[in-house]
């Protein structure tokens, strides 16, 4: 799927992360600036909080990730939920937002950040349950994507039009650091992670991939295996080794940190599994989880060289997975969020 472009000087429709292959439509303006002055100009206006809701847990969520034991789920409407039962229960966070939240990250127990539309980025120092502005552009409507850190001060963001912005305080201040990318075309950046014994990789749209060995400091473009959109990228248990997935079921697998790739064939019951995949998930024990559109749940337990194909019953498109933590995945996507059991599949009552 692709959106309207309506920003000045560009002029064609680009494909988004995990909100176009949810087929939520981003409304994109312009190139992100992110500068102190225009922080500033934000900050003078009152905060809007997201609307407490009861049905929030029912609602669009678009990514979901662990602040130590317990599970920090975002989405639409500036909805953030945290569970300390490992799913069984949510409550929502109180969020000076009412925009759609499309990743979130915590660094350790405490501290997180999360990114939306308007160029927005949260932070929270208790595990999630309340949230402070750090940035955002309410004049330029371009999303980041995704948020990555390397330690509690040290971090990235990732989207709409080339944008890399980096922070060494912790968030107080951000910085465009977009130029530091071969990135002509300012194709969106839909994800960034950190390969272990490697470094951090970003993928997005047109097939782009950039790769970083010291940290973000500087960055090479690669020529990656596809030139659709990819929307993620995951580390495996194994140095050097990482997994892009996108558009109709397309996923890689890399064992050199992105110099060479063999593409891994995802067989559903009725053939070849053609549904866009969006986000995944490392276990403890080394296994992978992929999911996506058509309630598609893929798992890997050879650090992703085969996996077994998995399409629920209720056929929803999935956004994000995580560990339960009792051997349960925590789903996110349209209709909130869903514990399943290790294969994807509804729990039975």
């Amino acid at each position: 799927m692709s959106e309207p472009v309506m920003g000045v000087g560009f002029c064609r429709p680009r494909a988004s992360r995990k909100v176009a292959v949810l087929a939520t439509a981003l409304s994109l303006m312009g190139t992100v600036v992110f500068s102190t002055t225009a922080q500033a100009t934000t900050d003078t206006a009152p905060a809007v909080f997201a609307i407490q809701s009861v049905l929030a847990e029912k609602s669009l969520m678009i990514d979901v990730a662990h602040a130590g034991k317990r599970l920090v789920a975002v989405g639409d409407r500036g909805h953030i939920l945290y569970s300390d039962d490992q799913g069984a229960h949510w409550t929502q966070a109180k969020v000076p937002t009412r925009q759609l939240l499309t990743a979130v990250f915590f660094i350790d127990e405490q501290h997180g950040w999360a990114v939306g539309h308007d160029a927005k980025i949260l932070a929270s120092s208790d595990a999630g349950a309340t949230w402070t502005q750090q940035f955002e552009d309410r004049s330029r409507e371009a999303p980041l994507l995704d948020v990555f850190f390397n330690d509690t001060e040290h971090g990235f963001a990732v989207g709409a039009y080339g944008a890399l912005v980096e922070t060494r305080d912790a968030g107080k201040t951000w910085a465009d650091v977009s130029d530091r990318l071969d990135n002509e075309d300012q194709y969106h950046l839909n994800a960034i992670a950190r390969i272990k014994g490697a470094g951090l990789f970003i993928v997005g749209e047109q097939g782009s991939m950039f790769r970083s060995s010291d940290d973000g400091h500087t960055w090479e473009k690669l020529a990656g295996p596809y030139e659709g959109s990819l929307f993620g990228v995951i580390g495996t248990a194994q140095p050097r080794t990482l997994l892009v997935y996108g558009l109709r079921g397309n996923l890689y697998r890399s064992t050199d940190f992105g110099d060479t790739w063999q593409p891994v064939e995802l067989k559903a019951a009725r053939g070849a599994l053609e549904f866009g995949l969006s986000g995944a998930t490392l276990l403890d024990d080394g296994s992978l989880v992929v999911v996506g559109n058509g309630g598609s749940v893929v798992v890997s337990h050879d650090d992703g060289v085969s996996f077994s194909v998995f399409n629920r019953a209720d056929r929803v498109s999935l956004s994000a997975v995580t560990a339960a933590g009792n051997g349960n995945l925590i789903l996110v996507g349209q209709g909130g969020v869903r514990v399943a059991a290790p294969n994807g599949a509804a729990l039975i009552k």
